[in-house]
């Protein structure tokens, strides 16, 4: 049976659909021996993160960066983790892993007060850039950050790359 792809509502449908082509997939168990569990420590990736184009909007350090603490937070999104061993477990210098963090936190994705990370809900307000205009903060308030513009020009295969090292890390590490 094909049906039509109705966006998010897809999430445990029999059928899927490939948004590159117009052909559809019956899902079906490939490897039963291998089926997955829902574990006690078990975090979930909002499909909405692909399908509303957040990861697009991400390079490579910043996505990788995401899937680790999307990885490890808990049921609130909370996590904590040292820049060194994040950097230890991404393979990435501080620069980066700072400049990921930030862009993270320009694009409304994260919240964090070192140590601690929270991972933002994505159906919560506007990031800056797509909200409606407003008056100026009052002193006593802090403005929010500014958004960084997308990559014209992402290069999805090396995120995937760094994303398979990153599953692969924390896989290794448990």
């Amino acid at each position: 049976m094909t049906l039509p792809w109705r966006g998010a509502d897809s999430y445990n449908w029999d059928t899927t659909y490939s948004v590159e082509s117009s052909m559809t997939t019956t899902k079906r168990v490939l490897c039963e021996q291998r089926l997955r569990h829902i574990p006690a420590q078990f975090s979930w990736i909002d499909q909405r993160v692909v399908f509303e184009g957040h990861l697009a909007r991400c390079d490579a350090h910043a996505a990788a960066l995401y899937l680790f603490l999307l990885t490890v937070a808990d049921a609130q999104g909370l996590s904590y983790w040292g820049d060194a061993r994040v950097m230890r477990t991404l393979s990435i210098t501080s620069s980066r892993l700072a400049r990921a963090r930030e862009d993270l936190l320009h694009m409304g994705l994260i919240a964090y007060e070192r140590p601690l990370y929270q991972v933002l809900a994505l159906d919560g307000p506007a990031p800056p850039s797509q909200a409606p205009a407003a008056p100026p903060p009052s002193p006593s308030t802090t403005a929010a950050p500014q958004m960084i513009p997308a990559s014209p020009s992402v290069d999805h295969d090396a995120i995937r790359a760094q994303l398979a090292q990153v599953r692969a890390r924390l896989v290794r590490d448990r």
